[in-house]
């Protein structure tokens, strides 16, 4: 079991929901942590909290990660801070909901700009040095749409199903290369109760088979656990999840969009709020 005392982690979208629930156990584990968020108070209160925690160190520095520039002069800057980066958890998102085309593209570039090409930054800056060192870990955060499609979520599977891929193709790079120090992990949460997917929810019989997830802390207690301490490469919550994989793999494709009917996904986001500025927010 990989231990964490005296590592050092960057959490993009660190000042809310999974992110400030890692951060606040990577705290606890003994890291020093950089919190990357687009929300000034919120950071700086969860700057006060995690401090309070009294035995790291913590940084915050505000950042729209797909800002590239943004993106590159604070990994100089945490490696600076830090000495080192060993930990990214690639956390900020943001949704939108709604049909495909209720809405113009530029939005949905917005949304794919947010949940998959800003990784494309932050581990660009990140990886290299853990090459050289041949340590370190990246988590990114998919989400139980990257296993099955979701209506009025489009885009935000799209991104999903992605970040599933790259995820898988840079460990897969990562053993080519003989870099075996360097882990991958992505993490597949299902509906929170609360943050960006409020209200969001199956039918009672889908809610009996996929409950929703009753607090971020469920989902970093996954992260640091079961991905940064047990190296586990997809980690899914909850475990049910897993029936999405193997109905694909057994079942004929026809019969997925009817048995996804049966369990309500179809109207699943039709009761969705939402967190109110939950962009670049975890779930």
């Amino acid at each position: 079991m990989t231990q964490l005392n005296s590592k050092k982690a960057v959490v993009t979208g660190g000042a809310m929901g999974i992110g400030f629930a890692t951060s606040k156990r990577l705290v606890r584990e003994g890291c020093d942590v950089t919190i990357w968020d687009m929300n000034e108070e919120a950071m700086a209160d969860a700057k006060k909290d995690l401090e309070a925690i009294g035995i790291a160190k913590v940084y915050a520095y505000k950042c729209d990660v797909t800002d590239k520039k943004r993106v590159f002069e604070l990994a100089e800057q945490a490696k600076k801070d830090m000495g080192q980066v060993d930990i990214l958890i690639n956390n900020a998102g943001y949704v939108r909901s709604g049909r495909f085309c209720d809405y113009p593209v530029e939005a949905w570039e917005r949304e794919t700009a947010v949940n998959l090409t800003s990784m494309y930054y932050t581990i660009h800056a990140f990886l290299p040095g853990m090459y050289e060192r041949n340590l370190g870990h990246i988590v990114n955060i998919s989400s139980a749409a990257g296993l099955v499609g979701v209506p009025d979520l489009a885009v935000y599977c799209a991104t999903k199903w992605a970040v599933y891929g790259l995820t898988e193709s840079l460990r897969m790079e990562a053993i080519a290369d003989k870099k075996t120090g360097v882990k991958f992990s992505s993490i597949h949460p299902h509906f929170l109760k609360h943050g960006m997917f409020e209200g969001g929810k199956l039918n009672f019989i889908g809610n009996l088979l996929i409950p929703r997830v009753e607090s971020h802390d469920d989902i970093a207690r996954d992260i640091v656990e079961k991905a940064l301490k047990k190296n586990r490469h997809v980690v899914k919550h909850p475990k049910t999840l897993h029936l999405a994989v193997i109905n694909r793999a057994l079942l004929p494709a026809s019969f997925l969009p009817p048995l996804m009917t049966m369990l309500g996904i179809g109207n699943s986001m039709k009761g969705w709020v939402g967190r109110p500025g939950s962009e670049h927010a975890s779930k």
